[in-house]
């Protein structure tokens, strides 16, 4: 029912049986690449240069796009947005990696990383930023939260009506 072979040429042997899948390394960014991935244990979807999406994309996990969106983009997930992306959309994702262009404003619960030669037109908001030499950002930002909330300070009825007094008495004031 079964035979065993036994044969003294391995190297015969070792090409009819399939190796083990071996694993790759994970692609690592180093400071001389623009190439940044956004990567997790999550799904990655990849949206190339060829797609054009006018309306909302939601996903989970990593989303990679190379091509054009207009709308609103919305996830949990991290979003790259490639060399060759045109992005006009409003953002709402848990990170963000920019390297193309990007009308709109972006809000990140984690990051924003706006690489060397990416576009950022609009308003952003994200516990933390980062921007290399050559990006272009126009607009607001609100990075980080404050470690101390300032205590807001109530006046009493006293303080208001001195303040109205001074205030009364500086425009009776001769110009001088």
């Amino acid at each position: 029912m079964f035979e065993k072979i036994i044969s003294k040429n391995t190297e015969a042997a070792a090409a009819d049986t399939p190796s083990a899948p071996r694993a790759e390394p994970a692609p690592s960014a180093s400071p001389d690449t623009n190439h940044l991935v956004a990567i997790s244990a999550g799904k990655r979807n990849v949206l190339g240069s060829d797609v054009e999406i006018e309306g909302e994309v939601r996903f989970q996990g990593d989303l990679i796009v190379g091509g054009r969106i207009e709308g609103r983009i919305v996830s949990e997930g991290s979003l790259t947005i490639g060399e060759t992306a045109h992005i006009k959309a409003e953002i709402k994702c848990g990170s963000v990696i920019v390297q193309g262009r990007v009308e709109g404003n972006i809000t990140a619960t984690d990051r924003i990383e706006i690489c060397a030669l990416a576009e950022v037109t609009g308003d952003i908001k994200a516990g933390a930023l980062s921007m290399e030499a050559g990006a272009v950002f126009v607009g607001a930002s609100a990075i980080g939260t404050p470690r101390n909330q300032p205590k807001v300070v109530e006046k009493t009825p006293e303080l208001q009506e001195e303040m109205a007094e001074v205030r009364a008495e500086s425009e009776k004031a001769p110009a001088a």
